[in-house]
């Protein structure tokens, strides 16, 4: 027996589709049912290394912890990783085959679909249902032809299609009704319901307009999902619209907004600790005194570091250092950090090398393949150890010299640290995941009294939150039907 298949596409960018999945997620596990997640095209800079050794977005690695399955590499077959504004890297079926334009990859799209019609096949066969998120909106006119991520891939597999909506953005019927209109005939006919995010009042002053758009549409509204303060997932992309009010707490921490950041959910800890406040400063803000400064990932190493240093941070970590700071680097960020950035290939540029900040004894030279491992092992501080793990995305191979404070359970090392114990740096995404990895850092940045924070719990309560949401909110007797549950139980 195949899956039964349900798609969620949005209005919009940040409508709510990953939220919505993820909670479906949850609430079909619940059910009792064997269910995966799906996105068949993802542009994320946010990346989860899959069980079988690949890549995919974020997003679908947290949809997998709802569902209860681990990551895999079909559940993201198609993962757009932007460079620059025009290009980006490809990745299929979790593995880099090389750099595209915009253009050159929408005449790859046919073959992008082949990827994404094989992931779904294998899934559908070994699963109950199947829950696919959409990507931007399907009413996006100039990338209709070839569509992969919207409506093309939900025509190809025959599946209906719930379409969300924010409404604290404001014009969500205008948003509702005009991606409709926009849609094919055929396309408008699988369209099987609304869903509304992020309301908040009273639900009573909504009706006549909920009314109103059920006349007009002929589509069922399944629910409104209230505005949900306070969920700790991990953001698909974009750099969190809101940080924790954390302003007084004891340890300041900054991040520069690197204009390719990636993997920026390894601050997710750091962000809700409460006595940590982290902000993160973009292009042309001043970068006041902190006890922790923290050079993030980057798609692109050394244009992220010439973005340093045109923004005035060489002098304000060497100033930060002089009175006493301490600085970590994640993957790229403790690239920069090192000697030097050798790309003797051209990976993320013209070919050459480019100088680093010179904090860490580090040398590195990109390579076309990358490291792509789930890691768990000991860091070593303060003579102290904490269990730490996470992944590694990285194509760059360093010649470290000098202390290294991670030791991997494959015996091999991780890390740098300065000679005088300022400047620490780790190819290791979720280095402050795990709660005893985090108080030692903290520690070490100069908090000597960490409060226990576990971000991982966080995530499963928020999940479980979206789940009973779902039971509390929306029409679960039309969902049921949607996705078979009520023939799976039979």
């Amino acid at each position: 027996m195949s899956a039964k298949v349900l798609m969620v596409q949005g209005c919009t960018s940040d409508a709510g589709k990953s939220l919505l999945v993820t909670a479906l997620c949850r609430w079909a596990r619940r059910q009792g049912v064997k269910v995966a997640p799906f996105k068949p095209q993802n542009m994320a800079l946010n990346a989860a290394v899959t069980a079988d050794g690949g890549e995919i977005g974020r997003a679908q690695a947290v949809q997998a912890e709802a569902a209860g399955v681990a990551a895999h590499t079909d559940f993201n077959p198609i993962l757009l990783k932007p460079h620059a504004d025009t290009g980006t890297q490809v990745i299929v079926h979790g593995k880099a085959i090389g750099q595209m334009s915009a253009a050159q990859y929408q005449q790859y799209k046919p073959q992008a679909l082949k990827a994404v019609l094989a992931s779904h096949q294998r899934l559908v066969a070994a699963h109950d249902v199947l829950l696919v998120e959409g990507a931007g909106s399907p009413a996006e006119i100039n990338l209709r032809a070839h569509d992969i991520a919207n409506m093309g891939y939900a025509e190809a597999v025959d599946c209906p299609v719930i379409l969300i909506a924010d409404i604290d953005r404001g014009g969500v019927f205008a948003h509702l009704v005009g991606t409709l209109e926009l849609l094919s005939s055929s396309e408008r006919a699988r369209v099987a319901g609304f869903v509304i995010n992020r309301f908040r009042g009273d639900i009573a002053l909504l009706e006549p307009g909920l009314r109103w758009l059920e006349a007009r549409t002929g589509k069922p509204v399944l629910g409104v999902l209230p505005l949900m303060q306070g969920l700790h997932l991990e953001a698909e992309d974009a750099l969190p619209k809101t940080l924790a009010a954390h302003v007084a707490a004891p340890l300041r921490v900054r991040i520069p907004a690197l204009p390719r950041i990636s993997n920026h959910n390894d601050f997710d800890a750091l962000r809700v600790h409460p006595q940590v406040d982290l902000q993160f400063i973009p292009a042309g803000q001043p970068i006041a005194p902190c006890e922790l400064i923290i050079l993030p990932g980057s798609k692109a190493t050394s244009a992220d570091l010439a973005w340093l240093r045109a923004n005035g941070w060489e002098r304000a970590i060497a100033r930060h250092l002089r009175y006493g700071g301490k600085i970590i680097g994640i993957c790229g960020g403790m690239q920069m950090l090192g000697q030097a950035v050798h790309d003797p290939d051209g990976l993320e540029g013209m070919p050459g090398s480019t100088q680093g900040l010179g904090y860490l004894p580090i040398d590195t030279v990109l390579q076309k393949q990358k490291r792509l491992a789930n890691m768990r092992g000991q860091l070593h501080l303060l003579g102290k150890t904490a269990p730490v793990s996470g992944y590694e995305i990285h194509c760059g191979q360093s010649r470290i010299a000098g202390e290294q404070p991670l030791l991997l359970e494959n015996g091999a090392r991780d890390g740098a640290l300065s000679a005088d114990g300022q400047v620490l740096g780790s190819y290791l995404h979720g280095l402050f995941d795990t709660p005893e990895a985090l108080s030692l850092l903290l520690q070490w940045a100069g908090l000597e009294k960490a409060q226990p924070l576990d971000v991982r719990a966080l995530r499963e309560a928020s999940i479980e939150r979206l789940a009973d949401a779902v039971e509390a909110h929306l029409d679960t007797v039309t969902l049921k039907k949607l996705v078979g549950i009520a023939r799976c139980n039979d």
